[in-house]
């Protein structure tokens, strides 16, 4: 019984020291945000990349393309990510640089899963929403390594080729063209069913 009692005693003390150690693990494993302020530096940079590929996805859902709203939050988020994450490894320029490169290349190959030829003639749609996606990955990694201003300013210019450039462009042929000549009837873009998988 005396010896019993002297092992428990001693088995206390382990299993404390092996809690601790877990305790002292998970801690850690959490400790790349270590005061608010870099917890608000994070939140912010992530915050304002989701919501720019939202604004630019919004237009393109508005109009019926395939990327819509969540397709381009998640890659601006997702490009935010991943030049938040070395910054806070403290890599080399030259390292960041390669990330930044697979990144880019990485989305390329997202953006042609937009591009299909259509039609006898071989006619290529979904251009610009594989620009688009590329263009709102380029604006996460903007917004991820701290040139917030930057990625708003891009955003705005964005949202004015995609929204006010087309409306400009075909009011100017319009002018252009001789008088008398008939006119195309307008088109219209068809936003697709809730129910289609495509646009996700």
């Amino acid at each position: 019984m005396t010896a019993a009692l002297i092992q428990h005693e001693k088995a206390e003390p382990m299993m404390g020291g092996w809690w601790q150690q877990v305790w002292d693990t998970v801690r850690e494993e959490f400790s790349d945000l270590p005061d608010a302020a870099q917890v608000t530096r994070v939140t912010l940079r992530l915050l304002i990349a989701a919501v720019l590929g939202g604004v630019l996805g919004y237009e393109r859902e508005k109009k019926g393309k395939a990327a819509g709203m969540r397709t381009h939050m998640l890659v601006a988020l997702g490009a935010a990510l991943f030049v938040l994450i070395p910054q806070q490894a403290k890599v080399t320029d030259a390292d960041l640089t390669r990330v930044l490169q697979g990144l880019v290349a990485g989305v390329g190959f997202l953006g042609a899963g937009a591009i299909i030829r259509v039609g006898e003639q071989g006619e290529v749609k979904g251009l610009t929403t594989a620009a688009g996606i590329w263009l709102t990955a380029a604006i996460g990694m903007a917004a991820g390594m701290g040139r917030e201003a930057t990625a708003v300013l891009a955003t705005l210019l964005a949202l004015f080729v995609l929204s006010v450039f087309p409306k400009v462009a075909q009011s100017l042929e319009l002018r252009d063209q001789p008088a008398g000549t008939p006119q195309p009837p307008p088109t219209h873009n068809t936003p697709k069913s809730k129910k289609s998988g495509a646009r996700r």
